[in-house]
């Protein structure tokens, strides 16, 4: 009888550890997956008011290169890629080109990663 409750325990560790292992292979990474990466936030901009040609600083968290690509003036209908002078985690420079129009425009990013994503930001910028 003793030996009945061995081999019956030796198949269920085997059957635990079968299952353990395709859990553990099955959560292996996407390969698109690059990880959690903190979503990048404007919080200032300044001067607030520029005019085609200008440079602007934005301030924020996670503003840098590898997170992200371009960014953008929008009006929720069309948008305008900035240049961008200098970017770092906390600050960027860039640079208004010509043949904006005039307004009140929101900030907006491109997000680097498999799956890059457009974002509006909470500050805006006057065009004279």
């Amino acid at each position: 009888m003793m030996a009945g409750v061995d081999l019956q325990m030796f198949k269920s560790l085997i059957a635990c550890l079968a299952l353990a292992a395709v859990a553990v292979l099955g959560a292996a990474k996407d390969p698109k997956d690059e990880g959690w990466k903190p979503t990048p936030l404007m919080r200032t901009v300044a001067p607030d008011t520029a005019k085609a040609g200008d440079t602007v600083t934005v301030a924020g968290e996670y503003l840098d290169k590898g997170r992200v690509s371009d960014v953008f003036l929008t009006d929720g209908k069309s948008e305008v890629k900035l240049v961008i002078v200098e970017q770092s985690e906390k600050q960027m420079t860039v640079k208004i080109p010509a043949g904006v129009k005039t307004g009140r425009l929101r900030l907006m990013v491109l997000t680097k990663g498999a799956e890059p994503q457009f974002l509006e930001q909470p500050v805006s910028l006057v065009i004279e």
